[in-house]
């Protein structure tokens, strides 16, 4: 009986495009409140300290913060996860960051339902008297990071063509394994968007988007959309049971620490070489070693 549950539960995330598994416990810290690194031992489970082993061993560019234009960047969660269920790495990356640039960045993680208020958190950031209403030139003149895993990957390009609209640059996306949202393609990337990038995985009952495209080619560098395989499994104990059993691939690249560790270098890059593209352009050799 709990198995034909089990594969119901399946069938119907299946037709929905996303799977409700990733409902999870609220004990989290919010994602904006943890004063605790992931870098530091203890910080967090097993599984997430694997997940970020790579990025925490990277050293931090020499530029001080001071250096440094004030950047914002925005997370967004898959399924119907909350913004401070901290099992979920995309939480984490954000507290990651803060901790990297502690006077550099805003970052702040959103359910992938809350566009809209991530949207008027930005207008919010980006004018100088923070009253939701920037000026044309405080627009253009905003650095914006987005990225996402799943429902969340598909949000990151919707909002990065929102701000386009509004005419407000991207100086990055990071997409993870994106599922496509009813009414979004999570594929064509909008010409406001500097840099883009893709990771995704082909296999189970979720997989992500295998291509990304600049809307406009000589404004938008598509860094690359690159395959990632399991041939060696990824602990996913922050999970439930089904999720790993019936969903275990989407789960796998969403902890998977090069998946991290190359989100951080582009971010670095971009941080540390401001008014400049994300050149440091992960090789897929790279990634999968």
């Amino acid at each position: 009986m709990l198995l034909t549950a089990a594969m119901y539960l399946v069938s119907l995330s299946s037709a929905l495009g996303q799977t409700s598994w990733l409902l999870e416990g609220t004990t989290a810290q919010h994602s904006g409140m943890s004063g605790t690194s992931i870098c530091e031992e203890g910080a967090a489970s097993s599984p997430l300290r694997d997940a970020f082993r790579q990025a925490c061993l990277r050293k931090r560019p020499a530029l001080p913060d001071s250096a440094i234009p004030e950047t914002i960047i925005i997370g967004f969660v898959g399924g119907f996860v909350r913004r401070d269920n901290a099992k979920h790495p995309e939480v984490q990356f954000a507290g990651y960051l803060r901790n990297r640039y502690p006077s550099a960045i805003h970052a702040e993680v959103f359910s992938n339902h809350d566009g809209q208020k991530a949207f008027r958190q930005v207008l919010r950031l980006i004018a100088r008297d923070h009253n939701g209403a920037p000026t044309a030139t405080e627009k253009s003149r905003a650095r914006i990071i987005i990225y996402g895993h799943s429902w969340g990957a598909s949000e990151t390009v919707s909002f990065a063509t929102e701000l386009g609209e509004n005419d407000i640059p991207v100086l990055l996306t990071i997409q993870v394994d994106t599922i496509a949202k009813p009414g979004q393609s999570g594929s064509m990337i909008p010409s406001n968007v500097a840099s883009a990038v893709n990771f995704y995985q082909p296999r189970g009952l979720l997989h992500g988007r295998s291509g990304i495209y600049a809307v406009d080619p000589a404004r938008t560098k598509i860094i690359g959309n690159f395959r990632m395989t399991y041939e060696h499994p990824i602990n996913c104990d922050n999970y439930p049971w089904y999720a790993r059993t019936f969903n275990r691939p989407h789960h796998e690249i969403e902890n998977d620490p090069r998946v991290w560790d190359q989100a951080a270098s582009l971010i670095d890059a971009e941080l540390s070489s401001p008014g400049s593209r994300a050149d440091s352009s992960p090789s897929q050799s790279a990634l999968l070693k």
